[in-house]
């Protein structure tokens, strides 16, 4: 693909953080980007394609459109794969795989539809080139995405590769961590713009304080990751130095003191340092040893984020009460003057924090439907 070419794209995204996509895509420089369930849809050049790689913190990955037919039967998949120029883009020496996502179609079993389209493909490949790529499931060159909705195939490139939430600094991931990308999604709907400290009481590994800071540093995510493009025939490894070193360029130091986080568990606490020192903000990120019962923000005003245990196994709702009832306590008295947010699966434990909710943003955490709710602290 040329430089100028214009790619179809869809950056895949968590539910409920569409519209910000929308917004990281158009700060990009990336007009006309079109928020849709489950991800956005915007048209870009390769420079476009690899920025947006390198910084969006609310996308889990980016794919480029190859082709789109109707496809009822087996045959129309096959065919319809075929016609795509697939020895311009693997060659036999190279390994691929096929990831698959199917529903309302006559077509219904994704491991068939993943097999057929990788036979499609190798077949075109070994009528060009004499030979054919090997499938390699775990580390492919190229990875390709079949998305089949209502009997219309869309096949794509992931120039991601692994998952853009994966940002290659936390490498233990510990209990029941929060993904880096709704982490992202969480400080961005606060609004919070860092003129204002920004703490987390209940910090846990330090993934939202962590992400605070990337977007108060000028840090793009995908800094120390590789991505899924780079393996491309067509990788251009001059203008992704120029990008990098454009980003490196921007950024900033944090204002010390600006981002707090607080854990009861130390062990948790060991990991936060280590993912903040992972990620290059050593220093500029502060955990501290404390019960939820003994957290007190430093400064008048500031945004407080917690994202406590839902409860979804059977019993555990019941021992979780008391813990949201301190939350409405702690926010009501030692608050004052902040905005209070916090995530939760579930609405039946949220009404036991006390305080109405002056907004509630609806955000997917995995499968589970959560709410961000914010509480203005008078």
């Amino acid at each position: 693909m040329s430089d100028r070419k214009a790619l179809n794209c869809f950056a895949a995204v968590p539910r409920g953080a569409e519209e910000l996509a929308a917004h990281e895509l158009e700060s990009l420089g990336i007009a006309g980007a079109i928020a849709g369930k489950g991800g956005v849809a915007f048209v870009t050049d390769r420079t476009g394609l690899y920025r947006a790689n390198l910084w969006l913190r609310t996308a889990s990955r980016v794919l480029v459109q190859l082709a789109v037919f109707p496809c009822v039967s087996p045959g129309e998949l096959y065919a319809g794969v075929f016609t795509v120029a697939w020895q311009d883009l693997i060659t036999p020496a190279m390994t691929l795989a096929v990831d698959c996502s199917l529903r309302d179609s006559a077509l219904t079993h994704s491991g068939f539809v993943a097999l057929k389209t990788k036979d499609a493909i190798v077949d075109r490949i070994r009528e060009t080139c004499g030979s054919r790529p090997s499938v390699d499931t775990s580390a492919p060159d190229v990875r390709i995405n079949v998305h089949l909705h209502k009997n219309i195939c869309t096949v794509s490139l992931d120039s991601s590769g692994d998952s853009l939430d994966r940002r290659g600094y936390r490498l233990e991931r510990n209990e029941a961590p929060l993904r880096e990308t709704l982490a992202a999604a969480i400080v961005k709907l606060t609004g919070w713009e860092s003129s204002v400290p920004l703490a987390d009481p209940m910090c846990g590994s330090g993934t939202v304080p962590i992400e605070a800071a990337l977007q108060a540093g000028r840090i793009p995510p995908g800094l120390k990751r590789s991505f899924g493009f780079q393996r491309w025939l067509d990788f251009d490894c001059r203008l992704w130095d120029h990008l990098l070193k454009e980003a490196v360029d921007g950024i900033q130091k944090i204002p010390v003191g600006l981002i707090t986080g607080y854990d009861q568990d130390s062990r948790a606490l060991v990991l936060a340092a280590r993912n903040t020192a992972n990620v290059g903000l050593e220093g500029q990120v502060h955990f501290f040893h404390a019960a939820l019962q003994e957290f007190k923000p430093e400064g008048d005003k500031g945004v407080v984020i917690i994202n406590p245990p839902y409860g979804m196994r059977m019993g555990e709702a019941d021992d979780l009460r008391e813990l949201y009832c301190q939350i409405g306590d702690i926010m009501k008295k030692r608050c004052r003057g902040w905005t209070g947010y916090v995530l939760t699966g579930n609405l039946e434990l949220a009404k036991y924090i006390g305080l109405k909710a002056s907004r509630r943003f609806v955000l997917f955490n995995g499968p589970i439907e959560c709410r961000l709710l914010k509480y203005d602290l008078y």
